[in-house]
């Protein structure tokens, strides 16, 4: 039967319930059972305890992604075996080079290239268990064309390639269908990794928008496992990302990751900035790593870009064949005074091939010096998808080379030189080594590491040094011509970029890349090679694994649970100490107590967050109703102005702490006083112009000038833009105002400028030292807040400071509202559940009210 912890989880996801049973051998990958098992198909997933001895296996990472690194070798006739090999060119089977102590084991998850026919799976499977570590996932075969061609290769490699699906021709429009496929497809997955993981000990590292959901599944069933994503691809800007129909599920899944891999900062902004825009999540930077708070877990953000394998591209260098076949290119193109541009690209519609050819075109308009000298050699390979647009791309290439080649080709001499099938790796390392410039001009790319393959080649060795006569090792030098918009840009900075689109800058480029002086290119190309020796794979895989590992070290002192249903899944993290605030427990504390005090915030938890902030008519009759029990001291603490809490709150007894505890009245008869000596407000001379202008150049951004406060509030205004300019915002006001007596902080959206010392803790402060002055020793305190200037007033109540205000046996409740990481103890989920807990305390104190004077009780029934 299927795991009871998928229950009501991706209700899309199609297929079979029953799950296949594992292959021979993978109970020796588990290693041990997990923990406790408690129901069929439910594991305990409590904190270890710290007394239980923990054993400390070889660390094992599980890698998933689309396609194992794998070959497969048809058998020639029905009697033969099906026989595998490694693909020496597959990015994840270069992991191994990470440089972790103890040395990392790796188990691969993924599909195979080739279809294996259903009686043959289980022989498969176990074959390559037993000899690769790896688990081939047998997708369906029409999943895998809904899931692959279709949602993977029409919906989301256009969209993250900044493709909108403005008509059926141009990547096709959203088809549900084809998302269902999706999910089902990811599930298969995510039943794969359960068959082998050990969740206590092993990472699970997710490959790129394949498998964009699975951490969903993976955190659904795991709550405290140690997940890491990496995405291949760009990720569009939010403008483009937020048409998607299923923007938000996505987003949502990423973050059930505790490590998020990008290969450049323009990618992590732009993720950060659908966050948030579309879920309302801030991001901050911890000693240097990014890290977004979701539901209480921390998710980083790694920025690192891959690189290339360097043992295995000096192995390559060294074979004969490449020897062999450098020599051949020599006497083809050197020999006959050629000069070689290269190009290696995909025959897809992101490369800019056309773009490229259309550059070579007019530079050989524009320097006829150059005609039968130097060629372009393009090598295209196939396309990893499908449809009418690498049709097209095809025919434009093809249509484009003939027609360059007939205007300044001669006999003899073709100016551009394709090549469209498939090469072998040693082939195209000997194109790298007598190139003398490299060209990409992709449109748009992940990353791309044909530059780093290419200078590494262009580094060469002793053997291929004397065949391209070079007598001095110092006469190493590569050029490079790489377009803005692919991932590698950013870190070649010797590299002449350029914008593909604009063909005669490209040309003037190209040109350039020729005719720079020798001593010019060399230190560019020592510069790069450095770089790329030192950023290999297994420094960017060490570098992620590390990261991960430090994310994840604080998992078993987490409590967690689940909420939410289907892709809105999502698991809230919080201290062990962090529980949610009890009813019952709450109440047999507040029978006993003879002297209470409560502390109460407003907007956000009596109130919740509205344009009306006006109190209702029950709230007010609960504060009442709790201010007539003559045990207790009720205080009302908020930004609000104090003339606006005078009109909401027409309690007698309550008492009233205005613009966050700068005005204070214990009492509704009793004068305001001030928590702090009256301050002088010249300062708001200075401060107000300088909001006015952030006002003016931010739409949507209002200022309130209270009595004490000013503040400037970006609430409606463009969330990235509004943030950026609190944060020039409060640098600009700290410096104008440095010599005041006042501070600035940010809040959430907002800027609030006020008098220093003025804090709610001050309020908390000020409340239990008049009960105490009243010789009313405090047994029972209960405060309540939504936000961070809440926090000085959990922090007070709960320190060693307060406690001569305190009786010896006082119980204190600091509670949050929500879910969050915060100096209370407890939290309630809303402010529904605030007002609930409050109308029960005040049905309490009725209750003993009544049972304290039965005789009135009484006389109310004979009346």
């Amino acid at each position: 039967m299927m795991s009871r912890s998928y229950s009501n989880l991706l209700d899309l996801a199609t297929g079979a319930a029953d799950q296949a049973p594992a292959p021979a051998g993978l109970g020796a990958l588990r290693r041990r059972l997990p923990r406790v098992v408690t129901t069929a198909g439910l594991i305990d997933d409590s904190p270890l305890s710290p007394s239980t001895p923990s054993p400390s296996p070889r660390p094992r990472t599980i890698v998933v992604a689309n396609h194992l690194p794998i070959r497969v070798h048809r058998p020639a006739s029905a009697s033969e075996q099906w026989t595998f090999s490694w693909d020496e060119e597959s990015l994840l089977r270069h992991l191994q080079h990470s440089s972790s102590s103890p040395p990392m084991e790796f188990i691969y998850i993924g599909c195979l290239r080739d279809d294996i026919p259903p009686g043959e799976q289980d022989a498969v499977a176990q074959a390559l268990l037993e000899s690769y570590n790896c688990v081939p996932a047998f997708l369906p075969s029409d999943i895998t064309a809904r899931y692959y061609h279709g949602f993977c290769k029409q919906h989301l490699w256009p969209l993250f390639h900044y493709m909108l699906p403005l008509s059926p021709d141009l990547g096709g429009r959203f088809d549900r269908w084809l998302w269902q496929a999706y999910v089902s497809a990811n599930k298969i997955f995510a039943d794969k990794v359960l068959e082998v993981i050990n969740p206590d000990d092993d990472f699970v590292w997710v490959h790129d928008y394949h498998l964009m959901v699975l951490p969903t599944f993976l955190r659904k069933r795991f709550n405290r496992i140690k997940l890491g994503f990496f995405l291949h691809s760009p990720f569009p800007s939010s403008e483009i990302y937020k048409t998607l129909p299923v923007r938000e599920e996505l987003l949502r899944a990423l973050l059930n990751s505790d490590l998020i891999g990008f290969h450049t900062f323009d990618y992590a902004r732009h993720f950060l900035s659908c966050c948030g825009r579309m879920l309302g999540l801030s991001y901050e930077s911890k000693r240097g790593h990014i890290c977004l708070e979701y539901y209480g877990r921390t998710v980083s953000i790694k920025i690192l870009p891959v690189g290339v394998n360097m043992s295995q591209l000096k192995t390559v260098l060294g074979l004969p064949e490449t020897e062999e076949k450098v020599a051949e290119l020599m006497a083809t193109y050197s020999g006959k005074g050629r000069v070689v541009m290269l190009g290696v690209d995909d025959m897809d519609i992101f490369k800019g091939i056309s773009l490229k050819l259309l550059a070579m075109e007019e530079l050989l308009r524009q320097h006829p010096e150059w005609h039968g000298k130097l060629v372009l050699v393009q090598v295209a390979n196939p396309a990893r998808g499908r449809g009418k647009d690498v049709d097209e791309v095809k025919g434009e290439t093809y249509a484009m080379v003939r027609r360059i080649n007939d205007a300044y080709g001669a006999p003899g001499y073709e100016p551009v030189v394709l090549i469209d099938e498939p090469l072998q790796f040693y082939e195209r390392v000997a194109y790298y080594v007598v190139a003398e410039v490299c060209l990409v001009t992709a449109v748009r790319d992940g990353m791309n590491l044909i530059p780093y393959e290419y200078i590494v080649s262009r580094q060469g060795n002793e053997a291929l040094d004397r065949i391209l006569q070079l007598s001095k090792p110092k006469e190493k030098k590569s050029m490079l011509v790489v377009s803005e918009f692919i991932g590698c840009s950013p870190s070649l900075s010797g590299a002449v970029r350029v914008n593909p689109w604009n063909i005669e800058a490209v040309a003037d480029a190209m040109e350039s890349a020729l005719v720079l002086p020798e001593k010019e290119k060399k230190m560019r190309h020592d510069k790069h090679y450095r770089y790329v020796e030192t950023h290999d794979v297994g420094y960017w895989a060490t570098s992620f694994l590390q990261d991960l590992e430090r994310t994840c070290k604080d998992h078993a002192q987490r409590r967690c649970w689940g909420i939410g249903f289907g892709l809105r899944f999502r698991v809230v993290s919080l201290d062990l100490s962090f529980r949610k605030l009890a009813m019952e427990h709450i109440v047999m504390a507040y029978r006993r107590a003879k002297t209470r005090a409560i502390l109460l915030d407003y907007d956000g938890t009596l109130m919740p967050q509205a344009i009306n902030k006006s109190p209702s008519t029950k709230s007010v009759e609960t504060l009442a109703s709790l201010c007539r029990d003559k045990k207790n001291k009720v205080f009302l603490c908020s930004g609000f102005e104090r003339s606006t809490l005078h009109d909401w709150f027409p309690c007698d007894n309550i008492g009233l702490a205005a613009e966050h505890g700068y005005f204070l009245r214990p009492t509704r008869d009793a004068e305001w006083e001030t928590s702090i000596p009256a301050a002088d407000f010249s300062w708001k001379q200075i401060a107000e112009p300088v909001m006015c202008l952030y006002r003016e150049t931010t739409d949507g951004s209002i200022i309130e000038n209270r009595e004490t406060v000013l503040v400037w509030n970006y609430e409606d205004a463009d969330p990235d833009f509004g943030s950026c300019q609190a944060k020039e915002l409060v640098d600009h006001l700290e410096s104008v105002l440095a010599n005041e007596p006042v501070s600035v902080k940010s809040t959430i959206h907002s800027v609030e400028v006020k008098p220093q010392g003025v804090s709610k803790g001050q309020v908390a402060r000020r409340l239990l030292a008049i009960m105490q002055e009243r010789g009313m020793p405090t047994d029972f305190v209960l405060c309540i807040g939504d936000d961070r200037s809440d926090e000085d007033m959990f922090q007070l109540i709960t320190s060693a400071n307060c406690g001569e205000s305190l009786a010896a046996t006082a119980e204190v409740f600091a509670c949050t509202v929500g879910r969050k990481p915060s100096k209370a103890k407890y939290y309630l989920d809303d402010t529904a559940e605030v007002v609930r807990l409050m109308q029960g305390l005040a049905s309490v104190s009725e209750e003993l009210a009544l049972a304290a004077n039965p005789a009135e009780n009484d006389d109310s029934e004979e009346a």
